[in-house]
């Protein structure tokens, strides 16, 4: 009798035994489903809306407006000598990618829970798709930021940028990484604990307030030592605070800010592969 041949097959989907397995050879031939999954959350997100992508410009501009109106006119706190658009921009463009990454990651489960229950495909792709998404909203409004700030270098205001700037991709991945970390975490809480949810909802826009998004890192200090820790260590803090002497010639950098930014960022985003990793392979039944 002929032994039957042995099959070959293109996927073999097989349990986990090592929870910092990302699957990432998955993931790449997953690849199609997740620029669909990117352009799926940036359509459905402007669908029936009049002015769609513009969104991406009108929403920073509203926000530097009244940040300029509000805390730099009224509050009179100081921006290190740099003209409070930019200096607003900066941070918040920054500061929204992490929230978005953050806040979107932390419901991935739950959103999508009809998908996941049905097929398979790496589940580490959805939250992917939400940084990727996520990143072409901040290069729009990048893009916002470089002509403000061509704007004030022409007219003559004191805005240096310097080679620290050349530090730009290693940020992003960074800020992308923390907000990733955070919200795989969350999300793998919030299948059982829907709680949480709105504590994230309430909680990240408060937890603006504890980084540089409207004041310098040198006003923190100097007007609030008794809490100028909880800012400084803050990880995102570092984050801004790079960016905006890299491009703007003004701000604390520290490389000792910045490796402590990067060694609590790497802890959570190791945490968050982790959990995510354990939660998964129940979660259906739970969500």
């Amino acid at each position: 009798m002929n032994k039957p041949a042995e099959e070959d097959w293109d996927i073999a989907i097989t349990p986990k035994n090592n929870l910092l397995n990302l699957q990432l050879k998955d993931v790449w031939q997953y690849r199609d489903l997740l620029v669909l999954l990117v352009r799926r959350d940036f359509v459905s997100f402007y669908k029936q809306t009049i002015l769609g992508p513009i969104w991406f410009f009108v929403q920073p501009i509203i926000t530097i407006l009244i940040y300029n109106l509000v805390f730099n006119n009224l509050a009179n706190i100081g921006t290190d000598k740099i003209p409070g658009p930019i200096f607003y921009l900066a941070g918040t463009i920054i500061w929204n990618y992490f929230a978005d990454c953050l806040t979107k990651t932390s419901t991935v489960f739950r959103d999508n829970s009809a998908m996941l229950g049905k097929v398979y495909f790496p589940r580490l792709i959805m939250p992917l798709s939400i940084i990727l998404s996520n990143l072409i909203r901040f290069s729009v409004q990048f893009l916002l930021f470089i002509l403000l700030l061509l704007i004030y270098y022409f007219k003559g205001y004191a805005i240096a940028p310097n080679l620290y700037l050349l530090l730009f991709p290693f940020l992003i991945i960074l800020i992308a990484a923390l907000g990733l970390g955070f919200g795989m975490i969350i999300s793998a809480v919030t299948t059982k604990y829907r709680d949480l949810t709105f504590v994230v909802t309430f909680g990240v826009p408060l937890l603006m307030y504890t980084t540089t998004v409207i004041y310098p890192l040198s006003a923190a200090i100097t007007k609030y030592p008794a809490y100028s820790w909880l800012i400084k260590f803050n990880p995102v803090t570092a984050v801004i605070e790079s960016f905006r002497y890299g491009f703007l010639g003004k701000g604390t950098f520290s490389w000792q800010l910045l490796g402590y930014s990067s060694i609590v960022t790497l802890f959570i985003l190791l945490a968050g592969i982790i959990i995510f990793n354990k939660v998964e392979k129940t979660f259906v039944d739970t969500v």
